[in-house]
């Protein structure tokens, strides 16, 4: 257990941390997860959009670096590419 009043506070910090970081973490999961289980273009890109965006901000808070975001938005982009749009009906 830590002595000095400096390293108390730093556990307290980092424990506040890491239960933000899960979250994000878990959240970004989540995410994914529902682009890439969605079949219809349309709602796939709207949960898309919101992963980004969340992608994003994760990135803007140091939970998640760059290229890591910008991978995982390269696989979302190509899965909803790779989906077919609703056939017009004639």
């Amino acid at each position: 257990m830590a002595n000095h009043k400096s390293a108390k506070k730093r556990i307290k910090t980092s424990e506040k941390k890491r239960i933000r970081n899960k979250g994000g973490e878990s959240k970004i999961k989540t995410l994914v997860k529902k682009v890439m289980a969605t079949t219809e273009k349309t709602d796939a890109e709207k949960t898309y959009r919101e992963a980004v965006a969340f992608l994003d901000k994760n990135v803007s808070k140091g939970i998640l670096h760059k290229n890591t975001a910008s991978r995982k938005k390269s696989a979302l982009t190509k899965h909803i590419n790779s989906l077919t749009s609703a056939p017009v009906a004639e």
